[in-house]
């Protein structure tokens, strides 16, 4: 099979190694290069061998078809728009191009609800993590008009530490972080909230959001708890799930919450659902876990790649 030369911009982070990694087992892809301007000259060791980082200036654009940027939020826009006129298309993992981040209009590749639009698309905004787990565990009940309009909905979340980069700081330490457990950016300021609210506008909801996050002493996961008011409980209470993803290769449904060795090292999102007892208003809990890197961030760049590629969604990714 004809592979498809790829390259990687910011490939040492955590998400850029894992694409490098997918890259390698994929069978309709070609990791044509990979770039780390702190790490040029070392070697990344993958299934078939290895690839040498080399600085981003020095990246042979015009040699992939389709170039991954995992460089930090706001240094990605500008390269995006140098691969642009180089001519390959790209799939952006920074929030830079995100809906609520960008006044362009671009793709935003939460593939289960934007498919048509990632068809042959030539620039893709790859979602985020939480919002990957918090928007496939609500869409459902948001499509059907079922959560009480003007309600608060608030999202719960842990993720392991990947979530956060590898750039040294304190507070990520081993003696930190280990055995502990906190939430951060409390207060509803969470970097993530743009794209989640937007793409809940476009979704025709009408209810806020309450999102905080916590640091989880664990390498990779997330799981998120969704506190839901709705109008009405359907009597099949996984039947708008079902309906919304009956044939999503990444999505399961389970009759219990999810746990993280569920999904850790799968491009899958996996969602549970409970009715609340002893309130007023009827309420949802929603359950919902992913692997961060993964689902969260470079298998769902794969996934997007594939779609726009004209390739088998599935292909290269590990359900």
């Amino acid at each position: 099979m004809h592979r498809i030369p790829v390259g990687v911009l910011g490939a040492s982070g955590y998400a850029g190694r894992e694409l490098c990694a997918l890259i390698a087992e994929h069978p309709g892809l070609d990791l044509a290069f990979a770039t780390a301007n702190e790490r040029r000259g070392d070697n990344l060791a993958l299934s078939s061998g290895s690839i040498t980082f080399i600085a981003t200036d020095d990246a042979p654009l015009n040699k992939a078809e389709l170039v991954f940027s995992s460089l930090p939020h706001g240094a990605s826009a500008e390269w995006v728009e140098r691969v642009r006129a180089a001519g390959p298309r790209v799939v952006d993992l920074s929030s830079d191009l995100r809906p609520g981040h960008s006044h362009k209009v671009v793709p935003y590749g939460l593939t289960e609800l934007n498919r048509p639009q990632l068809q042959d698309a030539p620039l893709i905004a790859n979602p985020g993590c939480y919002p990957t787990a918090i928007l496939l565990a609500l869409a459902p009940l948001v499509r059907r008009g079922l959560v009480q309009q003007g309600a608060t909905v608030v999202a719960d979340a842990a993720s392991g530490v990947t979530g956060a980069g590898n750039s040294p700081r304190a507070e990520m330490m081993f003696g930190e972080v280990t055995e502990n457990f906190r939430a951060y950016a409390v207060g509803n300021e969470h970097r993530h909230l743009p794209e989640m609210r937007d793409t809940i506008a476009r979704l025709n909801g009408d209810f806020d959001l309450l999102f905080t996050p916590h640091l989880l002493p664990v390498a990779r996961g997330i799981l998120a708890t969704i506190t839901v008011p709705v109008d009405s409980v359907p009597d099949d209470l996984l039947s708008p799930w079902r309906e919304e993803y009956a044939n999503e290769p990444f999505v399961e449904l389970a009759n219990d919450p999810p746990a993280l060795k569920d999904v850790v090292r799968r491009n899958v999102c996996r969602i549970a659902v409970r009715r609340v007892s002893g309130v007023r208003q009827p309420t949802l809990l929603v359950f919902s876990a992913i692997d961060n890197l993964v689902k969260g961030a470079a298998g769902q760049a794969i996934q997007n790649a594939n779609v726009s590629l004209g390739l088998a969604e599935t292909m290269g990714l590990p359900a």
